[in-house]
């Protein structure tokens, strides 16, 4: 039976909640040329195809196009096409008839006709499968595409965003991306450069995400002191501007400074390293430690705050709720959490699978 889509198909928010173009685009050399080709294509239904390493925005960038483009009264719905097993993608893009298969008891429209008049952000485009690509090349060439089971050709108005952290050309030359489909979706190409790439817009997109985190948690944090700024913008942020949001996150939940010393703003362990009998100490083994014991420590205080309502604690922290499930049972908290509740009965909790 398809899968209902809702983790992996979503209309992304209106223009309001989205955050202004400063911090959007930042002050860095390396963002104003980007900013100045998404102005000039904002008012045509181009295809634009976004690059750029996990984290650095594409999601965001894709939004803001759409809010600003002539396609802004429809809806903006995001596919994230690593999500969805290929078997499954094609009823999930393009409906299905009834009868076209076991289960399909009525017919459904998919997420192309949910995105007629607006935008359909396909995330991921690099995972999509070569007999689903064919499908999406009639779609951007003539606008048209069928149902599953249904003869009936449809037609839509709707602008495609394509976005991908992997060279096409290297998916082209390894068989697994078509190259007429590639030609068709990089009309107008952006390539987000990571955040270690942009250091001047660090301290701006650090206190934007502050903002909203206090807002969010209905917390009060001060703000981050001007030797921490330049602390984060020393930094090489591998995972880009989603690490910096996440440490701004446990920043905002924890409170006070915890884990912003001056000298290096994400560790602090609580407890002394421990020592070999030759004597050595491994560097990896307490860095790993510390991160675990940082995130343990946010978590419960997450759960906490939402009274153990694990799908709000999982928006809350930003993660999917099955990585919330393991990240819990992997540092025991369910298990304290129980033992405090019902401290005459305890049952070990039940093997979860690992995340995605």
């Amino acid at each position: 039976m398809p899968v209902t889509g809702v983790a992996s198909a979503k209309a992304v928010p209106k223009a309001g909640v989205l955050p202004s173009e400063e911090i959007i685009f930042g002050c860095s050399a390396a963002m104003q040329p980007i900013r100045q080709m998404i102005n000039k294509v904002l008012g045509t239904n181009l295809p634009v195809l976004i690059q750029g390493e996990n984290g650095t925005g594409k999601g965001l960038l894709a939004q803001y196009i759409h809010a600003r483009s002539k396609f802004a009264s429809g809806a903006c719905v995001k596919v994230n096409c690593a999500a969805i097993p290929g078997s499954l993608l094609e009823s999930e893009l393009f409906g299905y008839e009834k009868g076209a298969f076991t289960d399909a008891h009525t017919s459904r429209p998919g997420y192309v006709e949910m995105a007629d008049n607006g935008t359909l952000f396909l995330d991921e485009i690099s995972d999509l499968d070569l007999s689903l690509q064919a499908k999406t090349l009639q779609l951007l060439q003539d606008g048209q595409f069928s149902r599953i089971g249904d003869t009936h050709e449809r037609r839509v108005n709707t602008r495609v965003i394509c976005a991908t952290n992997r060279k096409l050309e290297d998916e082209i030359a390894a068989g697994r991306f078509r190259q007429d489909l590639f030609y068709r979706i990089n009309v107008v190409t952006v390539n987000l450069p990571p955040l270690r790439e942009r250091r001047e817009d660090i301290p701006g997109l650090a206190n934007y995400c502050l903002e909203q985190f206090n807002s969010r948690f209905e917390r009060e944090a001060p703000p981050l002191p001007g030797e921490v700024l330049d602390a984060l913008s020393r930094k090489e942020w591998r995972g880009n501007i989603r690490e910096l949001e996440n440490m701004v996150a446990r920043y905002a939940i924890l409170g006070a400074l915890d884990g912003f010393a001056s000298e290096d703003p994400w560790k602090r362990p609580s407890a002394s390293p421990k020592v070999s009998v030759d004597g050595t100490v491994s560097l990896k083994h307490i860095a790993r430690q510390a991160v675990r014991e940082m995130e343990s420590n946010v978590i419960l205080q997450v759960l906490r705050e939402n009274k153990w309502n694990r799908r709000k604690a999982a928006n809350a922290l930003n993660i999917s709720y099955r990585a919330l499930i393991y990240k819990i049972q992997e540092a025991g908290l369910a298990q304290r959490h129980h033992r405090k509740s019902n401290p005459a009965r305890v049952e070990p909790t039940q093997a979860t699978p690992s995340p995605d």
